[in-house]
């Protein structure tokens, strides 16, 4: 799956992929192996990134990643692959929040029939070991949840279906 993050103004497309030391980094026309990332507690834990192991601290905000690593306090904007893959809202279609990835359903945090803000959690997916949040494109009801928790889905399938409020 490719991630974006924002740093200091600049947009970095990066993506993860399976290695038999653990991950490859792929970031522009670089290939770094191996990357493994330890948890030490909810806010920190060990970055190795080709051999090199450094302690790295973190809070998430939203979108926003406080990190702190080699003595330098870094923010970063993750900026959500759902805002690319969803379609143009012309007022008439539904909303869609589409799967990013293939993955499985961990947890599903809305109903049918609710209302849903703008960047509200929908559901948790997973996908090589990485959870990800998939959020409300905008406001709107949840029409259907397409994917029930367990089950497995292809990328680009339709996981849950809004409308707008008062249609």
């Amino acid at each position: 799956m490719h991630h974006s993050f924002e740093i200091d103004g600049v947009d970095h497309r990066l993506w993860l992929s399976n290695s038999q030391q653990g991950y490859r980094l792929h970031l522009r026309d670089q290939v770094i192996t191996p990357v493994a990332f330890t948890y030490h507690s909810e806010s920190s834990g060990i970055l190795t990134i080709a051999g090199e192991s450094e302690p790295v601290r973190f809070a998430i905000e939203g979108e926003l990643i406080h990190l702190h690593i080699r003595g330098r306090a870094r923010i970063l904007r993750y900026i959500d692959p759902l805002r690319t893959l969803a379609p143009a809202n012309d007022g008439t279609r539904p909303l869609i929040a589409r799967a990013p990835m293939p993955g499985v359903v961990v947890a599903t945090t809305v109903s049918p029939g609710q209302s849903v803000s703008a960047g509200m959690a929908l559901m948790t997916i997973e996908s090589m070991k990485l959870e990800t949040i998939i959020r409300s494109p905008q406001d709107g009801i949840v029409d259907r949840v397409h994917v029930k928790e367990g089950e497995s889905f292809e990328h680009d399938a339709v996981l849950v279906t809004l409308s707008k409020e008062g249609r």
